[in-house]
């Protein structure tokens, strides 16, 4: 009985302290997302409430100050820039770890630097990197934020994948080897149509961190035109701060894509994460 009794009030424990966490995330979600629908007369007397008067237009206004169909267009290609060459770099680096298993230094060497690429925080060599991309004549342009982003999420992405890789069946590429398949056949015909949920988990990540990234998007791009939505979102705020209804639909307006692809996809993002965490 008394371990009955433990196990029940430990239940309501951690019930109670589930909801609470809960509370802390939706509850100022609820918030902003009545005042992206209030007028701003109602902010003075009813700041955290649901508005007497929904106003609909804020997000057609914040769509047209902020300029949002071509900060949409820049962070979209900046996403699946990024996308195209992350995944086609970490993809064959997790292959190549994975399946075909190479021995010796050189397995330490690359390791290694996956490790360090993870634990060393970005805002240590942004400055050099600045320098060198200025050099190069990569600063304030597209290209030269892709190649930053995707080097960024690189590590990360090639651990994932190859952790995903390793639990592949080793039949698979000796029966493809015996069919003389060459190491690039046995990754675009066995590995890859094999891999694709923990490669839909990795560009989901990757999505996600490209779109809220917001020190290498204001450090890198100059030009407003070239800005993603990140970036602007700050500017927006500024030119805006006292417009609370404004600014709330600007952030609902830059959240929400990236929310809407998470409900789409959790299920398969929830599946690539755990299937990787077996085996290591």
């Amino acid at each position: 009985m008394a371990t009955a009794r433990f196990r029940q009030r430990s239940s309501y424990i951690n019930h109670a302290i589930l909801i609470f966490m809960a509370l802390t995330i939706i509850l100022p979600l609820l918030v902003l997302a009545f005042n992206s629908i209030k007028p701003s007369s109602e902010f003075g007397a009813n700041p955290l409430g649901f508005p007497n008067e929904i106003r609909l237009m804020n997000y057609y206004d914040a769509w047209v100050n902020g300029n949002y169909t071509q900060i949409f267009m820049n962070s979209l290609t900046l996403v699946i820039g990024t996308l195209i060459l992350n995944l086609t770099v970490s993809g064959l680096a997790a292959f190549s770890l994975a399946v075909l298993n190479p021995r010796g230094i050189q397995t330490i060497v690359v390791g290694l630097y996956l490790l360090v690429g993870i634990s060393i925080p970005a805002q240590l060599f942004i400055l050099p990197l600045f320098l060198m991309w200025k050099s190069l004549y990569l600063l304030d342009t597209r290209i030269g934020l892709v190649i930053i982003y995707s080097a960024l999420n690189a590590p990360f992405a090639t651990f994932l994948i190859r952790s995903y890789m390793l639990q592949l069946p080793t039949e698979l590429f000796e029966a493809a080897k015996l069919d003389g398949a060459s190491v690039m056949q046995l990754f675009t015909r066995v590995a890859l149509p094999l891999s694709w949920p923990v490669f839909l988990t990795t560009a989901l990540i990757v999505s996600l961190t490209v779109w809220n990234e917001f020190l290498f998007a204001i450090t890198f791009i100059i030009t407003d035109e070239y800005k993603p939505i990140s970036s602007i979102l700050f500017t927006f705020q500024s030119r805006f701060a006292n417009d609370y209804g404004l600014v709330s639909a600007a952030s609902i307006l830059m959240a929400a894509p990236i929310a809407i692809l998470f409900m789409f996809f959790q299920r398969r993002f929830i599946a690539g994460l755990t299937s990787g965490a077996t085996k290591g």
